[in-house]
């Protein structure tokens, strides 16, 4: 694996270069937290993921532009201050609420909670995860969670 590279899907099977990562410019565990991601922030828009593929020596996450990126309540960007995990509502009527954050040590440390679909927040309890993205501009991975056993909005 030489590199990571985003694609933003146009339609019409037409896909454009978007960002790119050279290794060992980014670590592997952090490509691989990356490509954990359902959503993707840069420069104020949010891009989802729609494909995740490898050819050759190259990583390839293919995503599709949503929009502007809603903010939420209490935002703070992470960018050179270690690795950061933020749990929020998923519900945009409640701002998408914070619930909790956390630093981790390692790419490791996040992908295990990247991986679950039930988390144990330290100091809350368990959460069902219902997304996930990496906030390129904050530089912090998002889980947007929800009670266990909460009904769907």
């Amino acid at each position: 694996m030489k590199k990571l590279v985003y694609y933003i899907d146009k339609g019409n099977g037409h896909y454009e270069p978007f960002y790119e990562y050279t290794i060992p410019n980014v670590e592997i565990d952090e490509v691989y937290a990356r490509q954990l991601c359902t959503y993707f922030i840069m420069r104020g828009t949010q891009y989802e993921l729609t494909s995740n593929e490898m050819n050759g020596e190259e990583e390839i996450l293919v995503i599709k532009e949503i929009g502007r990126n809603l903010s939420g309540e209490d935002e703070k960007s992470f960018r050179g201050a270690g690795l950061h995990i933020e749990f929020r509502s998923p519900n945009e009527r409640e701002n998408f609420r914070l619930i909790s954050r956390i630093s981790r040590e390692t790419h490791l440390d996040v992908i295990r909670f990247l991986l679950k679909d039930v988390v144990d927040i330290p100091g809350i309890g368990q959460k069902v995860v219902m997304s996930t993205e990496i906030d390129e501009d904050r530089g912090v991975y998002v889980l947007y969670v929800k009670d266990v056993g909460e009904e769907e909005d």
